[in-house]
């Protein structure tokens, strides 16, 4: 058996391979209620062959979204929807499959349009609304600047992540994620880029951590022993003056210290991405060194598209897992033929066994 196709204990949670579906936006949310959309799009990547398969960010305030489109956990009508389409994919899912759901919040990233409507700030006549950040500075030249968060306003936060935790529970999730990277609400927090505050949400690395660490604590709590509990980090900001890799070898082992059971260690975009090194498996060197020196379960994402690539990261030890995005929208089976490729075995549904040679009649 390859190193990709053994099974791993992330924490309290046996994942039958180390595959993990990255969360990806679909931006087809109805005010935060799965879509039609959403009840193709993730069956499907249920039965990928992946062992764990992760929703797309999911915002823990309706003005925490991305877009108008963004998937929500902040209502009751959300966590309806929700509950209904992790039912239907568990349904035509392989039993051992896992899900889990990734908590998150936009800050100054927010009240913005599609990507495929240009990704820009939404206009006046477009129902925008009033962003906020650890400070008042915008993310980019034309992007609306954002409400510094006060103390009331912060401890709304994070007892919005607490019961969009607490809603993860109630529908069944096996892993709750806690989005620090990619520019958001946390990750802003989290840099120097972002986050100029001077009072004891800012300043230091271990002020600047406090929001993640606060969250990370309440929501373990609330969170029963059987349901893993990890956060997507930011293994540098890719740009000079931002969060460096020691930094997040530091917020790795202080999240360890919480209970948390891995990081998944990503990079880039709370500035404007230039200069990032984009290209296969760009990342996991990040992964490595933080799987080393905070000896923490870690999956690596970034540039990962190739089986023989994903094997080689786990078998060199550089991460636990791999998480892969725009391969499985490419190929949402691409866990079959990665098993061909290294000839390992994953479950097909019965009623797609012709794809793997089986045949029958009909």
């Amino acid at each position: 058996m390859s190193a990709l196709f053994t099974p791993f204990d992330l924490g309290p949670v046996r994942l039958p391979n180390r595959i993990v579906v990255s969360p990806m936006c679909q931006y087809s949310a109805d005010d935060g209620s799965a879509s039609d959309w959403h009840f193709q799009h993730l069956p499907s990547l249920g039965m990928s062959g992946a062992g764990l398969v992760m929703t797309e960010a999911t915002h823990v305030e309706r003005h925490g979204r991305i877009t108008h489109g963004c998937l929500g956990l902040y209502s009751d009508s959300n966590e309806a929807a929700l509950a209904r389409l992790m039912a239907a994919t568990r349904r035509v899912s392989p039993r051992e499959t896992r899900f889990g759901v990734q908590l998150a919040h936009a800050g100054r990233k927010g009240s913005a349009t599609r990507p495929w409507e240009g990704g820009m700030p939404l206009a006046a006549d477009q129902d925008p609304w009033r962003t906020v950040a650890p400070s008042a500075l915008p993310f980019n030249a034309g992007w609306q600047t954002p409400d510094a968060l006060d103390a009331g306003g912060i401890e709304r936060i994070i007892v919005a992540f607490v019961s969009a935790a607490q809603r993860a529970v109630r529908i069944g999730f096996d892993v709750v994620e806690l989005h620090c990277g990619h520019g958001y609400l946390l990750h802003q927090f989290y840099s120097p880029l972002a986050n100029q505050r001077t009072d004891q949400w800012g300043g230091s690395p271990e002020n600047r951590a406090r929001i993640i660490l606060t969250i990370a604590e309440r929501v373990r709590a609330v969170l029963p022993a059987h349901i893993a509990l990890g956060a997507r980090i930011t293994g540098t900001d890719w740009a000079e003056g931002g969060v460096t890799i020691d930094d997040a070898v530091h917020l790795a082992t202080s999240l360890k210290s919480l209970g948390l059971d891995y990081v998944d260690v990503t990079g880039g975009f709370v500035v404007p991405p230039s200069g990032i090194p984009f290209g296969p498996g760009f990342q996991a060197p990040l992964a490595a060194q933080v799987r080393r020196e905070a000896a923490i379960a870690t999956r690596a994402v970034g540039g990962i598209t190739d089986p023989i690539q994903a094997n080689a990261i786990i078998e060199r030890g550089d991460a636990d897992m791999v998480a892969l995005a725009r391969a499985f929208l490419a190929d949402p089976r691409w866990g079959w033929r990665a098993a061909d490729a290294l000839g390992d075995d994953v479950t097909y549904p019965p009623q797609y066994l012709r794809a793997k040679g089986v045949f029958g009649p009909g």
